[in-house]
């Protein structure tokens, strides 16, 4: 493929599956390796089981499978041959099974050493096994053997493409080959998207039509390896909206219009005519559909990315989720802003505006979920009078703990200049000038002996949460505060997205204060009663939100406790998980404008630690819905730290079209206006100021969660 410096992919470093051909000479005797990158289409013409790679020999009169994939895409490797063995078959081989997803780029590695058979799976010994065969030493005169392998060819045969194929000499192992050459793959930042709705079945409800009436949506492209490293090519992207069920292009409107249109200085351009550029990697498209569902028969349509010199390359095709294209009336937006969170996947967000975020929070268990950033980086943004909870707590206020305004005021002020050149940025036609400022102004505030590298703000932004995770913990222990901040600031400048510094910034108090904790509790025992630590638990979390008024329920230790994975006993694995979940929301309440509607109880506007599930049934009335505008505020039971929406408040209301909707209220947008005191007003004002909501709800809590 070439090095990442170089800004162009070498066709000859992918080859079709039906094209591959590779003669191998070893030497007899010798033990030897052979390793290769193989990518498979989904496909419902092939007939399983399909051979992807055969082995030819001359002096047999068929050939032989060598890698084979059967219908429950479970991969099996088959040994080499002897050279005038007459032919093999499925049920007298020796075989080794490994689970292969298709649409994938996978590194196989078969390494032969005397009478044993390694098999590699991205550069990972997967199955050993020894084998009694060997090569006819006879069969060339010159110590040397030779074997073929090539691709399996056929209509009904898989397709796929086959990538740096190499004997390996003895100096080099399976692994190195792994990472030496990765193949490329493009693929779409789901933490990135803006203006979508997605609903419980991952259709995205994007609004379109007339010119009128639709919205820009935003949709991050990056171009990764196969290890997922961002790769430094400069390539035109181009996006088009096709058919869900078929692939084909939508037809224009009927009034000629294009049906995906790119929306560049405020004027729309057929989105052909505007390609997107990669730039380190990386490509953010304004996008806006003008052809309807409804005038397609209810069709769903995706938005298909791809990059045209490399047209029919699958691996350099990128699809969305299904979508919906409806017309909507917008509403003003003259107080918070909506955001959406999305489908996680993926290494880079962009940057974060303030405001409340739209769309379904929580998909399935396992899932993650980003926040999205807002097209506009001119927003309306209204204030509030900064408030305390009346009345002085009993118990000592968590001393050891920042507030939210000393986090806001102490990040804000170190991103000040960086924010305004990101806002900027939005605007700027030239978006590879905004990134040069933006660098520069790093260069400028990261001087100083900073001790954090950039490979770990750069492992931190491709990272998923398990390795963002791990990483805050290794770099916490040894990190000062200010190191912190510094990290927090230069992953929000490097990765587009402010909303990381929340979670990077309380890393250090959760994990020394959470394993502080867990040692008082345990005392030493790997295993604690629940029922023994659940008040312990309580004190510490109104320590921390400096409450004496709120105390939590059993249905909050209830919830806590289905969080844990615990039963009776609760071991510290059950612990971290309800201290990643618990620190963060306790944290968020320790804002003013929070804490005060925390301790509200008339009305009560934080109806403690509820399911999902819990808030759309209390939005139930006798005959269905309650009436459109009422809501409940909650946490969202599936956010942990370092997710960034960790401790957030979830909004769930009944929309004007008589559904449930969820939304995330920004803190950022909150903190930065408790710290500025703008407009004087409360955030229960805030709330009831959103055209779509308009009535508080009330939760009906049951005995046991469902």
């Amino acid at each position: 493929m070439g090095s990442d410096n170089n800004n162009v992919i070498n066709r000859k470093d992918y080859m079709l599956l039906k094209d591959f051909r590779k003669e191998i000479e070893v030497e007899n005797e010798k033990d030897f390796s052979i390793s290769f990158w193989v990518y498979l289409i989904n496909s419902s013409t092939a007939a399983f089981p399909a051979t992807i790679i055969k082995q030819v020999y001359s002096d047999i009169s068929s050939d032989a499978p060598f890698l084979v994939l059967n219908e429950k895409k479970i991969i099996t490797l088959f040994p080499f041959l002897h050279a005038h063995k007459e032919t093999t078959n499925f049920s007298n081989s020796t075989s080794m099974e490994i689970e292969f997803p298709l649409e994938n780029w996978i590194h196989v590695g078969c390494e032969v050493v005397t009478d044993m058979l390694r098999f590699h799976i991205n550069g990972k010994i997967v199955r050993e096994q020894p084998q009694s065969f060997s090569l006819d030493k006879s069969s060339n005169s010159n110590g040397l053997r030779k074997i073929t392998l090539a691709g399996a060819g056929g209509d009904d045969a898989l397709q796929g493409y086959v990538h740096h194929v190499e004997v390996l000499p003895l100096s080099m192992s399976i692994k190195e080959h792994y990472v030496k050459d990765p193949p490329v793959r493009l693929s779409i930042d789901l933490s990135s998207t803006s203006e979508i709705d997605e609903d419980s079945d991952r259709i995205w409800n994007i609004v379109g039509g007339k010119a009128s009436c639709r919205r820009i949506f935003s949709l991050d492209v990056v171009l990764l390896n196969a290890i997922c490293q961002a790769v430094n090519k400069e390539l035109e992207i181009v996006a088009s909206l096709v058919y869900a069920d078929s692939g084909l292009p939508v037809e224009k409107t009927s009034d000629d219009e294009d049906p995906l249109l790119a929306s560049c200085d405020g004027i729309e351009f057929a989105s052909y005519d505007r390609p997107g550029k990669l730039l380190h990697g990386h490509a953010s498209l304004k996008l806006k559909i003008s052809q309807l569902s409804s005038k397609c028969d209810n069709r769903l349509f995706r938005i298909k990315l791809e990059i045209p010199k490399f047209s029919g390359y699958h691996f350099l095709e990128a699809f969305s989720h299904p979508i919906r294209c409806i017309s909507r009336s917008r509403n003003p937006r003259t107080s918070l802003t909506w955001k959406r969170p999305t489908s996680a996947a993926d290494p880079l967000n962009k940057h974060q505006s303030f405001g409340l975020c739209n769309g379904s929070l929580e998909l399935q268990q396992n899932s993650i979920h980003k926040i999205k950033p807002s097209p506009s980086s001119k927003r309306i943004k209204l204030g509030q009078e900064r408030t305390s909870a009346t009345g002085q707590p009993d118990v000592a206020c968590y001393s050891d703990t920042w507030t939210t305004n000393q986090v806001a005021n102490a990040v804000g002020t170190q991103l000040a200049r960086g924010a305004e050149n990101i806002e900027e940025a939005d605007n700027s036609p030239s978006v590879s000038d905004s990134i040069e400022e933006r660098l520069s102004d790093f260069n400028i505030m990261s001087s100083g002996g900073y001790s954090i590298s950039d490979v770990i703000i750069f492992k931190y932004c491709l990272g998923g949460l398990t390795d963002r995770a791990l990483l805050l913990k290794e770099v916490a222990t040894s990190a000062s505060e200010e190191e912190l901040f510094r990290l927090a600031n230069e992953v929000s400048l490097y990765s587009g997205c402010s909303h990381h510094r929340r979670q990077i910034v309380i890393s250090k108090r959760l994990i020394e204060e959470g394993t502080k904790f867990w040692n008082s509790i345990s005392q030493n025992n790997r295993h604690i009663q629940w029922e023994n630590v659940i008040f312990e638990i309580e004190e510490r979390f109104m320590r921390i939100t400096c409450s004496n008024t709120r105390s939590l329920t059993e249905q909050d230790f209830e919830l806590l406790r289905r969080i844990s994975g615990c039963g009776e006993y609760m071991a510290q694995e059950n612990f971290e998980k309800i201290w990643r979940w618990l620190y963060p929301v306790a944290f968020t309440l320790t804002s003013d404008s929070i804490n005060t509607i925390w301790n509200s109880t008339s009305p009560k506007w934080i109806e403690g630690f509820i399911t999902k599930e819990e808030a759309e049934l209390s939005l139930q009335g006798p005959r269905g819905l309650q009436e459109p505008g009422t809501f409940v505020l909650r946490f969202p039971t599936s956010r942990s730290w370092p997710h960034p929406d960790a401790g957030c408040l979830i909004v769930t209301y009944v929309g004007s079209d008589y559904t449930v909707h969820h939304r995330l209220l920004s803190l950022d947008y909150i903190y930065s206006c408790e710290e500025s005191e703008m407009n004087g007003k409360s955030l229960e004002d805030m709330l009831f100021a959103e055209p779509e909501l308009s009535r508080l709800g009330r939760i009906v809590r049951q005995r046991q969660l469902t």
